[in-house]
């Protein structure tokens, strides 16, 4: 095994492992947001705002290794 193809396996391993870590993340986020949500509606604003912070928090890591997979790819 080359250096490119060690290259681009562990780039493909990384995004795998940060999607799927990132729809995890997801799914905890959107569901606790959405068991506060019922607890007391009349915070729903404040609990959306929040949640919509840290879900594009979430997306960005993955974004950033997807980044560097297509950087790595090219060499």
């Amino acid at each position: 095994m080359d250096a490119k193809v060690a290259l681009d396996l562990g780039s493909a391993i990384a995004l795998a492992v940060a999607a799927f870590g990132s729809a995890i993340a997801l799914g905890i986020a959107v569901a606790s947001a959405m068991g506060a949500i019922g607890r007391q509606p009349e915070a729903s604003n404040k609990i959306m705002t929040s949640m919509i912070i840290g879900c594009a928090f979430i997306e960005a890591i993955t974004i950033y290794v997807l980044v560097f997979a297509f950087m790595y790819a090219g060499k």
